[in-house]
């Protein structure tokens, strides 16, 4: 049924953590006008040492200074690879991989777009796999692999079969705790010389449109606020988008020009803050990025931002920790993209207090979910949506027609927190 063209596949996805994510099982649910495919995971936050900060700086580190090089351990020297088991907050997905299938533990990441197993469970060759003789290398900032690639057969689901999919063996990897790979989901240039021989990889997206699975080579994510664990509280789309998951209309913004945002979904936008509409950050480049959990603002923005509010630096979590006083006065976040003002209020500012002790943190504190980039203004890359931001807006990565889309949704004014 998914060789319709007009067909669109959901895939229903939620954040945990690595180590549940063996556990988790596909559930086929059949709706209509469209066929679906849910697959339920739960929200776990797993943090022991390494704050959420330092792990999305780490990311941003290796996004920001790639060089479009297989030289991985250039990259690793710049940007640290941090053990998963201490990063908190992952995508996972089941995904099988050989015929007869052997199910993988896959991230679900946009920020990057090479599909490959091994990490944990070792790559099980079949009668599918067939060895291209090359060797393949990645680094993510909060993590590597290094490893050889394969043509095979990626399942999604029984009825979701993708063949010929380019698939590398990880030799060696880092950072990836109980997770088997990723599920690169992100612009196809990302792989650009990632493998050797080849200027670019074809991702998962690629052949479920040209296997004609997909009418577009899209994806869209809507998520839902969270203040407990586990929650099944996500819903990624590929192939279309669910107008059942947003309000009002989409607003389009085109890739940004801006290198190296422009490799990523980057777009353009700036933001103010409260009535007085105080600049925090200017017209600039960015990325929205679901590998990413806090939103992430360029040094000098972020300053902007801690002295405008009055939060100071929390040394346990890496977060801002802000005082009652302050929270009380504390206002909202507007951020202009596509021409439209979408508002982050103080609440989605707010990181669920029902969850500080999952970070290190106070349950009695409040803290804020903005963090520093660890880069000044100019860098190409000056902020990062993530997580904090999609738990209230509806995003749509687009790669037909090289654009992100934003709407509004019921949780962008939840007081949930």
């Amino acid at each position: 049924m998914f060789h319709d063209s007009s067909s669109a596949i959901f895939l229903t996805l939620a954040l945990t953590a690595a180590a549940a994510a063996a556990a988790a099982k596909p559930i086929i649910q059949i709706r209509e006008p469209n066929p679906t495919i849910d697959l339920n995971f739960a929200v776990r936050l797993n943090l022991s040492g390494v704050s959420l900060v330092a792990h999305d700086r780490a990311r941003a580190a290796a996004m920001i200074f790639s060089t479009n090089t297989s030289d991985a351990r250039k990259l690793r020297a710049r940007a640290p690879a941090i053990d998963a088991t201490n990063t908190g907050v992952t995508y996972v997905a089941s995904v099988g991989v050989g015929a007869p299938a052997t199910t993988y533990s896959l991230v679900v990441d946009t920020g990057s777009a090479n599909t490959w197993v091994g990490s944990g469970k070792a790559y099980a060759r079949t009668s599918s796999s067939v060895d291209l003789g090359k060797n393949i290398s990645v680094t993510y900032g909060s993590g590597y692999f290094e490893g050889k690639e394969y043509n095979d057969t990626v399942t999604l689901s029984p009825d979701l079969v993708i063949t010929q999919q380019s698939i590398g063996e990880a030799i060696k990897s880092s950072g990836f705790g109980a997770c088997d790979g990723i599920l690169g989901l992100g612009p196809v240039d990302l792989t650009n010389k990632t493998l050797e021989g080849r200027e670019t990889v074809p991702t998962v997206l690629n052949n479920l449109f040209t296997q004609n699975k997909i009418s577009k080579e899209v994806v869209s994510i809507s998520f839902a606020p969270t203040t407990k664990q586990p929650n099944m509280n996500g819903v990624l789309t590929i192939g279309d988008t669910d107008a059942t998951k947003f309000k009002g209309s989409l607003v389009y913004t085109p890739i940004t020009r801006t290198a190296p945002a422009n490799r990523y979904w980057g777009i353009d936008q700036s933001i103010v803050y409260g009535a007085h509409r105080t600049n925090v950050l200017r017209a600039t480049s960015g990325i929205v990025d679901t590998g990413s959990t806090l939103l992430l603002l360029a040094t000098d923005a972020f300053d902007v931002y801690r002295n405008t509010t009055g939060a100071v630096l929390d040394k346990a979590t890496g977060l801002l920790k802000i005082s009652n006083e302050d929270y009380a006065k504390l206002e909202s976040l507007y951020f202009s993209i596509g021409g439209r003002t979408f508002e982050m209020t103080k609440n989605a500012q707010t990181f669920p207090r029902a969850l500080n002790s999952y970070v290190g943190g106070d349950n009695n504190s409040i803290y804020l979910v903005a963090g520093d980039l660890g880069t000044d203004l100019g860098s190409g890359i000056d902020f990062i949506n993530g997580y904090a931001f999609l738990e209230r807006f509806y995003s749509v990565y687009d790669t037909t027609n090289q654009r992100v889309g934003i709407a509004t949704t019921e949780n962008t004014y939840s007081e949930l927190n």
